[in-house]
C-alpha cells in the first residue's frame, strides 16, 4: 500500500520547549519509532512541518543587521535540509537500515496573486507572551496572532496548487525507498510557464494541504494526518464531545472546525478523498498501530454514513 504520512510540527518541537538541537533529535527519535513497522511494510511516503525552526532561523538571521534578512523561501529550504537530515537518520536507525531512504527538496506551486499574500494566517517560530510579541512585530514588522494562551508570529500562507517533484517522488517510492520530502508544506513558487520561469515567494504553505496535494499526485491509497488528538471531535471540550470513527466529506463540510487545529486537517482529508484516490486517516502518532487496525483515529471515506465511537 502507498502511504502519505504527515507528521505534524508537535512531533518535532513542543509547545514552550526551547528549540534546541537536542530537543529536536530527541522529538524526532520519539516521533519515527512508531512510523518503523509502517515504513518497512508499506511504500511509505513522510511529510512534516517547520513552523518553529523557520521561525528560529528568521530570528536568528535578524542577528546579523548589516545583512538583509532573508526571505522565507530560502529558509524553509534550509529548514528541509536541517529536518531531513535529522527526521531520516533517525528514521534509518528505527528501521535498523533494512530500507533505503530518499530525502527530496520540494518546491510547490502556488498562484502569485493567491489572496493570502494579503492575509497572513500561518504560525511560524517560537511563541510569546503578548508583550513579547508586540515588541517583537513592532521592531520587525511583523503580523501576530493568538495561538492558544501564547502569541506567535503570522505569515501568508498561500493556496498548494502541486508538488514539482511528485513525478520523482512516485518513482523513487516506486523503487522501494523511504521518501522524505514537502517538508513544512515545500518551499512556494510561482511558475511562469510563458517564460520558463521560477520564483519563490515569501509565504509559507500548510503542510497537511500540500501533503494531500501530493498524496492526489502520486495516486496514494491512503493518507495519514498524524497529531496529538486521537479523532477528529464535534463539541469538542464540552460534555457533549464526540470522536468521529467514520465520515465522508459530504459529512465532514457540515461541520466547522477550528482554522488553528483541526480545520487544516480535516480540509485536507476531505479533498484528497473527494478526490477519488484513496481514503485518510486524522488521528495519533502515539496510536498508529490501533489507527491501522482501524479501532483509532477518524477515516475520512468516499462513501458510507457518519459513525461515532461509542
Amino acid at each position: 500500500m502507498k502511504i502519505v504520512a504527515a507528521l505534524g510540527g508537535n512531533a518535532l518541537s513542543r509547545r514552550g520547549e526551547p528549540i534546541t538541537s537536542q530537543n529536536l533529535r530527541k522529538n524526532v527519535r520519539e516521533a519515527v519509532e512508531p512510523l518503523a513497522g509502517l515504513a518497512l511494510e508499506h511504500d511509505l511516503v513522510l511529510t512534516h512541518g517547520n513552523g518553529p525552526q523557520v521561525g528560529l532561523l528568521a530570528l536568528q538571521n535578524l542577528a546579523y543587521e548589516e545583512i538583509a534578512a532573508y526571505p522565507l523561501d530560502i529558509l524553509g529550504a534550509e529548514t528541509q535540509g536541517m529536518l531531513g537530515y535529522v527526521v531520516g537518520q533517525e528514521l534509518m536507525n528505527a528501521v535498523r537500515l533494512k530500507k533505503e531512504m530518499a530525502t527530496i527538496l520540494t518546491t510547490t506551486a502556488v498562484a502569485g496573486d493567491d489572496p493570502a499574500f494579503d492575509n497572513p494566517t500561518k504560525f511560524v517560530g517560537p511563541v510569546y507572551s503578548e508583550e513579547r510579541a508586540n515588541e517583537l512585530a513592532a521592531e520587525h514588522g511583523w503580523t501576530i496572532a493568538q495561538d492558544g494562551e501564547w502569541w506567535r508570529r503570522v505569515v501568508p500562507s498561500p493556496e498548494p496548487l502541486h508538488i514539482r517533484q511528485a513525478a520523482t517522488i512516485r518513482a523513487l517510492s516506486e523503487m522501494g525507498l523511504i521518501v522524505l520530502c514537502v517538508g513544512g508544506g515545500g518551499v512556494p513558487v510561482v511558475a511562469d510557464y510563458e517564460a520558463g520561469h521560477l520564483r519563490g515567494v515569501e509565504a509559507v504553505i500548510d503542510k497537511d494541504l500540500a501533503s494531500a496535494v501530493l498524496a492526489h499526485d502520486i495516486e496514494a491509497d491512503l493518507l495519514l494526518l498524524l497529531t496529538d488528538a486521537d479523532a477528529v471531535y464535534l463539541d469538542w471540550g464540552t460534555p457533549e464531545q464526540r470522536a468521529i470513527e467514520r465520515a465522508t466529506p459530504e459529512a465532514l463540510a457540515e461541520f466547522g472546525f477550528a482554522a488553528g487545529s483541526m480545520g487544516p486537517k480535516v480540509d485536507a482529508a476531505r479533498r484528497f478523498v473527494a478526490d477519488g484516490h484513496g481514503e485518510a486517516v486524522i488521528g495519533s502518532l502515539s496510536k498508529l498501530g490501533e489507527i491501522l487496525a482501524g479501532t483509532s483515529g477518524t477515516r475520512i471515506v468516499g462513501s458510507g454514513d457518519l459513525r461515532f465511537y461509542s
